[in-house]
């Protein structure tokens, strides 16, 4: 199984990287979370010929712009779009002309999966909590390739996180602060507390992504997060735009 960090900001690009998608490469299908502009990429990596599963955290736009590009690709097996309840309607306001080419009209079939609070098998184990964030935002734990993928983010440090993270052979969470910093009216993780659940729910390996574009204006930031945290969880994962990691 191969993991491949399409865009790695969060709020806007910048020379870092696009905004936020996450391509999870299985035998079976290939699974992309959320369609920042990184999403934009994904046909770089993915021959479009297994079902593709598409899981939206939530609705602010760096999670869902790259949508706009739908219409480039063609899904051989079609497209599935996850979310929480009302993803579908929200979505089709903005995939719709003049803004962009609207769902129905894809070179390919789009179907959307709406989710509530907890366990679900799509056909593979799917679960969904909600997370520390001013709007509705879901995080995602998957079960596949006898591997645990979890997607964090956005998010301030909470129970649901811990919940979704344990034992999970990757975490993959943001990094949204500066070390040190706090944001109680609009929660985000720095990476003491990103590292904070990884401990706590025992991950096997942390990758942080979402670095706040206004705060990690270059690539030696997110270097500096490395060299200062990884003594603390080994192995960290500092990620950048089209990394890839095998799991």
């Amino acid at each position: 199984m191969n993991v491949t960090f399409l865009g790695t900001n969060g709020w806007y690009d910048t020379v870092t990287g696009n905004t936020c998608s996450v391509l999870v490469q299985s035998d079976n299908y290939d699974i992309i979370f959320d369609a920042g502009n990184g999403f934009a990429k994904a046909d770089r990596y993915i021959f479009q010929e297994k079902p593709v599963y598409l899981f939206i955290s939530h609705f602010h736009l760096d999670h869902i712009t790259g949508l706009h590009t739908l219409v480039k690709f063609n899904f051989g097996k079609g497209l599935n779009i996850c979310g929480q309840p009302g993803t579908r309607e929200i979505l089709s306001s903005l995939v719709r002309e003049p803004f962009t080419v609207p769902f129905e009209k894809l070179p390919f079939k789009v179907e959307f999966l709406e989710f509530t609070e907890g366990r679900h098998f799509i056909p593979f184990p799917v679960e969904c909590r909600l997370l520390l964030h001013p709007v509705p935002c879901f995080g995602y734990r998957l079960v596949i390739d006898n591997r645990t993928v979890v997607y964090c983010t956005d998010t301030g440090f909470c129970d649901n996180a811990i919940l979704l993270a344990q034992d999970a052979d990757l975490l993959i969470t943001e990094c949204g602060l500066l070390p040190g910093e706090q944001s109680p009216e609009w929660p985000h993780l720095n990476p003491e507390t990103a590292i904070r659940i990884a401990k706590e729910s025992h991950a096997k390996r942390l990758a942080l992504m979402h670095f706040g574009a206004e705060v990690y204006r270059t690539p030696n930031d997110r270097a500096m997060v490395k060299k200062q945290f990884e003594p603390s969880f080994p192995g960290l994962i500092v990620t950048t735009d089209d990394l890839t990691i095998e799991l």
